[in-house]
């Protein structure tokens, strides 16, 4: 078996998940996890730019340098803690930090940063990067790419199975049985609740739900939400930050029938946390209609699986599914993604294909990723 590092820097920008994993064509091992902290000053210069604040190539090219060296300090920093030798690693898949998604415009592209060129000769380790491009050459959307790495880990000839990642954005992986693999972004998933009460309280998340305890969801609200168009939208579909961020939430808070509810800030983290537990489950909904031999199962991981409210709110709405988490099935929650990296990296290194074109919406199966050599 080789091993590999994956890096992931997500929506929520809390920093790089770092995973040293061991792989071969049948199986992933993880062998080793860091997180890795991103300064508060760099997150800050990171949003100002994914919210559409004006900007320069001078700012664009030193963040892109910054970054580089952050995911390599990442990848050294698990080195240490793994007792791991650079000689050991075949090559780090770098996802870098998503700055602008827009797939549905007429020159549709995707942007994350990161220079793999720092991080090759930083750690001395051949580093892949740029995974998303090559697809959406090929007419996709270059997202969601970790379906396929679903695939691998989770098909059942039993039951169907959905995925459900909650980072920033939610994304779910369906796998029927005898059915192509279908997957999307349902819509937020972390990131309206962040936002709001880092607004509020200056802090990063909703630690267990229990700011959003203490209000009460607001049906007004929650209407109002729910006739976003993006949900109706039919996949291959992805969203992000571009999106789903405080100006969308200000145009529906200043509507005279919301404003005139005088609704509590916390009444309004309650009604997102009501919201992102709603879209997930309303798309959740709509699989799993073959007969199953054992009960259909969701199996969540991310930042949101940490969160009880919303673990309780999907178990209550999908009465008929076993809502767990990818822990119950082996998989640690926090590094998904991550391991997703160094899976697409092995598949890069042994040209083999990455993307699943009935995902993305891509014409064909394309290798992804560039290759940075360390030498």
């Amino acid at each position: 078996m080789e091993k590999y590092i994956g890096l992931m820097s997500g929506t929520s920008m809390d920093g790089v998940d770092a995973v040293l994993v061991e792989i071969d064509s049948h199986n992933i091992n993880l062998l080793g996890s860091h997180p890795f902290a991103m300064g508060n000053n760099l997150k800050q210069s990171l949003l100002d730019i994914c919210l559409g604040q004006p900007t320069n190539l001078q700012t664009l090219g030193e963040l892109d340098h910054r970054l580089g060296h952050l995911f390599a300090d990442a990848v050294l920093a698990l080195l240490a803690n793994t007792n791991t030798t650079a000689a050991e690693i075949t090559a780090i898949g770098s996802h870098g930090q998503t700055v602008f998604h827009s797939p549905h415009t007429e020159y549709a592209f995707t942007m994350q940063i990161g220079d793999a060129n720092i991080i090759a000769a930083k750690t001395g380790i051949t580093t892949i990067a740029d995974f998303r491009r090559k697809d959406m050459a090929f007419g996709g959307q270059g997202a969601p790419l970790v379906p396929a790495f679903h695939q691998q880990l989770f098909s059942s000839t039993q039951c169907t199975r959905v995925i459900l990642n909650i980072g920033g954005i939610a994304n779910i992986t369906v796998l029927e049985p005898n059915k192509a693999v279908t997957g999307f972004d349902t819509g937020p998933g972390n990131m309206l609740m962040d936002a709001w009460i880092n607004l509020h309280q200056q802090k990063n998340y909703d630690e267990n739900g229990n700011w959003a305890r203490l209000g009460t969801v607001s049906s007004v609200l929650l209407t109002r939400l729910l006739s976003e168009p993006y949900l109706q939208q039919s996949a291959p579909k992805s969203t992000g930050r571009e999106l789903f961020n405080l100006t969308w939430l200000e145009q529906y808070l200043v509507e005279p029938a919301i404003a005139d509810l005088q609704l509590s800030p916390c009444d309004i983290q309650a009604t997102l946390t009501e919201y992102t537990a709603q879209t997930i489950a309303n798309d959740v909904k709509k699989t799993g209609l073959t007969a199953a031999i054992t009960p259909n199962e969701l199996l969540v991981c991310g930042g949101g699986a940490h969160n009880p409210i919303l673990m309780q709110r999907l178990t209550e709405l999908l009465p008929s599914w076993l809502v767990m988490t990818t822990a119950d099935r082996g998989v640690d929650i926090d590094n998904m993604e991550a391991m997703a990296f160094a899976w697409l990296a092995y598949r890069t290194m042994h040209h083999q294909s990455g993307n699943l074109p009935e995902v993305t919406g891509a014409s064909r199966l394309a290798q992804l990723g560039a290759i940075y050599p360390a030498d």
